[in-house]
């Protein structure tokens, strides 16, 4: 073969390479006409094996010829794949584009949490009542949250609340809101009626109890109080929160830092007193617990009690939710399942 007919047979590889070349349809099309034509075992690098078999002096110029060979199907590759590129680009902006024309979705607007309308809704009933708002730690000392409130190391009544203990000695999860009230009767002097709402932490959990959940407990102290104020005042609040014509009675119970004490019931909401299986068959639901405060927990405080009486209630704010809106399971409080909070919107 001579330096014309190589010329003319690396030519014809150029030509069918290009037209190749212009009918791939993706960038893995071309990458392989390209490696057919200028790879290691390609057909233009065949062809140059020929070059070894020509004179010397036609050697410089095939290598010209070939190179320019090379370069011509090199610049056909570049072009076709700036082309695919740049329809590839078109298509996936004409894919993902924004038709402005369209209606606009409306936007979703998060709602307050039921247990956070629930706490506010309380709050709102004893503060138009005249009580104010008293907030304190949620990491506290024993001494505010156990022995000022009448219970001593030694007493068995600690057994009621199963605490969180922390590593640092002497420090706790606050078991419920009352150490609010024995900061705030040591950094006042009566007359106090203040209310306390806040998250509280015991060890418990099942379909009722929950280890964190939340309080509002209230304390009244000033002189000639009465439990004939405490009972006006519950009564009042339950009609407030549960309705008008609701029932309400209170029963003798036991807390370390009342005396007396009382469970407040209403009558059931679910069976009209008619008796199910919600209000055990008994017609009543109990929702909170109240008394009159302890002199022992007025000594720990400075407070006078041969001056001074007072009396102090709490209650569970995800119990009264459940009550109100018929939620069986406390963990549905706290599990942020959209699909059960968006039945509050």
């Amino acid at each position: 073969m001579d330096i014309n007919q190589l010329e003319a047979d690396l030519l014809a590889l150029q030509e069918q390479a290009i037209a190749e070349l212009q009918e791939t349809s993706s960038l893995d099309e071309a990458l392989q006409v390209k490696n057919r034509y200028l790879g290691r075992k390609g057909q233009v690098q065949s062809l140059m094996g020929i070059i070894r078999e020509l004179p010397n002096e036609q050697k410089p110029q095939a290598g010209q010829i070939s190179n320019r060979t090379k370069k011509a199907i090199e610049a056909s590759f570049d072009a076709r794949k700036e082309a695919l590129e740049q329809a590839e680009l078109e298509r996936r902006l004409a894919a993902e584009a924004i038709d402005v024309t369209l209606p606009s979705r409306k936007p979703t607007i998060a709602q307050p949490h039921p247990l956070t309308r629930m706490e506010a809704e309380l709050t709102d009933i004893f503060t138009d009542m005249g009580f104010e708002v008293a907030e304190g730690p949620e990491i506290e000392q024993d001494f505010y949250n156990f022995e000022a409130l009448n219970f001593p190391h030694d007493h068995p009544a600690r057994d009621m609340q199963d605490t969180f203990m922390l590593a640092e000695e002497d420090r706790l999860l606050r078991t419920h809101t009352s150490p609010v009230q024995i900061r705030t009767m040591l950094a006042y002097e009566p007359p106090i009626k203040i209310i306390a709402p806040g998250r509280v932490y015991r060890c418990d959990s099942d379909i009722t109890h929950s280890p964190v959940f939340h309080q509002v407990e209230g304390l009244l102290v000033d002189k000639d109080v009465t439990m004939a104020d405490l009972k006006g005042t519950l009564t009042h609040f339950a009609q407030r929160c549960f309705g008008e014509g609701i029932a309400v009675r209170f029963r003798p119970s036991f807390f370390p830092f009342t005396e007396p004490s009382a469970e407040v019931d209403i009558g059931c909401i679910f069976c009209a007193q008619e008796g199910c299986r919600v209000c055990s068959h008994t017609g009543w639901l109990e929702i909170l617990g109240c008394g009159m405060v302890d002199p022992n927990v007025f000594e720990a405080c400075g407070i006078d009690p041969d001056v001074y009486t007072g009396f102090a209630f709490g209650m569970g704010v995800e119990r009264i939710a459940m009550l109100k809106h018929r939620i069986g399971d406390i963990r549905l409080l706290f599990e942020n399942d959209l699909r059960f909070l968006e039945q509050f919107d």
